[in-house]
């Protein structure tokens, strides 16, 4: 794609997926819905899944080789949801091909990749993102805004709780989310998000980990036998923050598992020294003064699910996220307010590499 035509969006945004996974019920569908937005061709390592998919949504192309849907002429945006391993790669060649991208969490297998893609994209006049989506959700916004508004104080302490009983269930077939090799696992998958949530709210980074991982289903399904699970399916850290406008000394505490039932939970809390902030999956807000007996809610739009996805807090997210990029890429904008960039990604991939090498030695690392 030309240059000049980057610099000269036309008002309607081409869109190439990568992956007909977690896309098929949450990217796909939001794009769809974005006016100004056109799926232009689907690609998945299935040639079936692609082709269906792209009847689904009414894209003119699919194919199984995912250079074609970067390099066809039509697309604009490459949307990458795809195993971590294959990020770099990805990235690289879109960037090469002067494609604007929003990559899948994490950005990358570790963070040596992650500082190439994003100097790569520094050097390119593109749109270069990464979906840490729950940053779009108005509650968090509006949390955002609170804690800037002083309204908690200082914080002192962030607490996070994520756990889904699903991977919890031994049938479920071994494939890449059971494979460290291709960069599966509630770490990369989960606690990026965590990661991410805090340097956000906070305005600053971690400065220490100390990681403990676990795999409790250590086997799983495969072909005609069981196949062993090399990734964590349990992924906890204690943090410490950077001291900065709104931390002073502040300590954090993260709880995830993929495997605890019974009910789906995904919550952020920031304890300061004036009250308390709490953040439930799907923006739900509550606060609480010192000396409050409980919670009071806080009345926020918490946003629309996208229809036959799971309601855990992320499509609601992302149908909010996506017309934001289109209307940005029209407007020949490079710039989203709150969207993850690169830079992000990056300092989210330190703080996994520094927690893989805190559970690897039972220390904690600084960062």
């Amino acid at each position: 794609m030309p240059a000049d035509r980057i610099e000269n969006m036309s008002n309607k945004v081409g869109i190439g997926v990568i992956g007909t996974g977690f896309a098929r019920k949450v990217q796909l569908p939001a794009f769809a819905n974005c006016e100004g937005a056109e799926i232009v061709s689907i690609a998945s390592g299935s040639l079936a899944n692609a082709k269906s998919a792209a009847r689904e949504f009414d894209a003119e192309h699919f194919t199984a080789d995912w250079r074609e849907t970067v390099s066809h002429p039509g697309v604009d945006l490459v949307c990458m949801t795809t195993p971590p391993n294959l990020h770099r790669e990805m990235v690289l060649f879109a960037l090469d091909n002067q494609r604007h991208i929003i990559a899948e969490k994490p950005m990358a297998m570790n963070a040596a990749e992650a500082e190439e893609m994003k100097q790569a994209a520094d050097d390119t006049n593109v749109l270069a993102l990464i979906d840490h989506e729950l940053r779009f959700q108005p509650g968090r916004q509006r949390a955002y805004a609170m804690i800037r508004d002083g309204q908690i104080g200082r914080i002192r302490h962030a607490k996070y709780n994520f756990r889904a009983p699903h991977r919890g269930d031994g049938s479920l077939p071994w494939n890449w989310w059971s494979d460290v090799e291709q960069g599966g696992g509630a770490l990369g998958a989960i606690n990026s998000h965590i990661i991410d949530s805090f340097n956000w709210f906070l305005g600053n980074e971690i400065s220490s980990v100390f990681c403990q991982l676990q795999t409790h289903v250590k086997r799983r399904p495969f072909e005609d036998g069981l196949r062993e699970v090399t990734t964590d399916d349990e992924a906890n850290m204690i943090v410490r923050f950077a001291d900065g406008e709104l931390t002073d000394d502040a300590t954090g505490l993260v709880s995830v598992s993929m495997v605890e039932q019974p009910e789906y939970l995904n919550r952020i809390e920031f304890f300061g020294t004036e009250g308390a902030i709490r953040i439930d999956h799907r923006g739900e807000l509550f606060t609480g003064k010192n000396g409050d007996a409980e919670w009071t809610a806080i009345d926020v739009d918490l946003g629309s699910p996208i229809a036959g996805a799971a309601d855990t807090g992320f499509s609601r997210a992302f149908n909010l996220f996506a017309p934001r990029i289109i209307d940005a890429m029209i407007k020949g904008e490079n710039y989203i307010e709150h969207a993850a960039t690169f830079e992000d990604g990056l300092k989210v991939q330190r703080v996994l590499d520094a927690a893989r090498e805190s559970n690897a030695t039972g220390r904690m690392i600084m960062l």
